[in-house]
């Protein structure tokens, strides 16, 4: 077992996964040119076991509420999985994969493992989560920050952002979705957007790249608020989800999702 980072080439791609900084993928290249924003805060990192925020930090389990910290006041936001250190199971020249036990304070145990699939033009990220005792809620998903500017590209102009959802969930003051599934309105975005056909969601650096990112799952967070990078965020339910719209992890049925990405040259 190792937490020391893992670099996959697939032609003349190269992703770079860091097991010990919540095993987030820290590097991706195509050709040579970064497409993540670059940070110990950055890169892509998975969100498990909830994704987003959870209002006040509370989630109910039957009868039972849990209170989870709040490291995004009011609000605990995206998890503890992007603050753990992983352990490297099994490492290939284009895939590798990896695991996570949870641990207080999730008041529940279970396993999460992380597989990295490169190709020559795509990369799949799949995430499970499986119980080592009882049936508890749960989320999983990605947050990848995508930079706005491909540097070293001189015709690269900055990056653009097409979809076509079915719906936008109204958000709240607090940041939250309020429940209300509203028409999509114009950004830029901090909100979560309803796929039932499952998340297809096109960024195109104009003369240089476009990339597609899919995935089964129907929900995605667009968040483009900020200049270096914007955001496409794949996963399993909504914002404050293991509240309205939870996900059971069952000692026979684990929580399984994916995304693949995948890029052509322009």
């Amino acid at each position: 077992m190792t937490t020391q980072e893992t670099t996959l080439t697939a032609g003349d791609a190269e992703v770079t996964v860091a097991p010990g900084n919540g095993c987030r993928v820290s590097s991706l290249r195509i050709a040579g040119t970064e497409l993540l924003r670059q940070g110990e805060r950055y890169g892509c990192f998975p969100m498990v076991p909830w994704c987003g925020r959870i209002r006040d930090g509370r989630f109910r389990d039957g009868g039972q509420v849990h209170q989870m910290p709040l490291n995004s006041p009011p609000h605990a936001i995206h998890g503890f999985a992007r603050d753990a250190e992983w352990r490297t199971a099994r490492a290939g020249d284009t895939e590798a994969v990896f695991t996570y036990d949870l641990a207080e304070p999730w008041p529940y145990s279970g396993r999460v493992t992380q597989i990295v699939a490169l190709t020559e033009d795509s990369l799949t990220l799949t995430l499970g989560i499986e119980t080592y005792g009882d049936s508890f809620p749960a989320q999983a998903g990605w947050h990848p920050w995508f930079n706005r500017h491909l540097e070293g590209i001189d015709n690269s102009g900055d990056v653009q952002i097409a979809f076509e959802p079915a719906w936008q969930e109204e958000r709240g003051d607090d940041h939250l979705p309020t429940g209300r599934r509203v028409d999509i309105k114009p950004g830029p975005w901090d909100d979560c957007f309803g796929m039932p056909d499952g998340v297809d969601v096109t960024l195109t650096w104009p003369g240089a790249l476009e990339m597609n990112v899919k995935s089964r799952e129907q929900w995605v967070v667009v968040y483009d608020e900020q200049e270096a990078a914007v955001c496409v965020e794949p996963q399993t339910g909504p914002p404050d989800g293991l509240n309205t719209a939870p996900r059971l992890v069952t000692p026979v049925e684990p929580l399984e999702a994916s995304t693949t990405w995948s890029w052509r040259r322009l």
